[in-house]
């Protein structure tokens, strides 16, 4: 059995509701066994004006901390929300999650990208990243 596999089985244990529809536990397989490490992440050093315009951001903080800073234009959708508010994101372009350091923004990532949405991406290192070291900010 694969570590992947041995993850997701006591993953399932821990959650009998997800044990119970074994076709959620094959597709987090698949998903896991094909991703590529770079398919859902973005660097802030990667963010030139051109990507900035382009794109989506998404800050998945809760919005007390978005009310004290935010990467400009950026939406609020606190992270635990995401997969149950995954209609307000677009279907198209590029969608950037972020947090403060990208670990909440990870897991609202894997999740919309398990929901289908391929066309998301976490700001690696989160808005701290973004203000050390972004290539473009407005």
């Amino acid at each position: 059995m694969t570590l992947v596999k041995s993850l997701m089985m006591s993953l399932c244990l821990v959650s009998p509701a997800l044990a119970a529809d074994e076709a959620v536990t094959d597709a987090v397989i698949e998903y896991m066994d094909f991703a590529t490490y770079e398919s859902g992440i973005i660097l802030p050093a990667q963010l030139s004006k051109d990507v900035f315009q382009a794109a989506t951001f998404v800050d998945v903080r809760d919005a007390e901390q978005y009310a004290q800073s935010h990467i400009p234009s950026a939406i609020n959708i606190e992270w635990r929300e995401i997969p149950g508010r995954i209609d307000e994101l677009p279907e198209t372009g590029l969608v950037i999650l972020y947090c403060n350091t990208g670990t909440l923004s990870a897991q609202a990532t894997f999740a919309t990208r398990l929901l289908g949405h391929e066309n998301v991406v976490v700001l690696q290192t989160g808005i701290t990243g973004w203000t050390e070291t972004a290539e473009y900010k407005p």
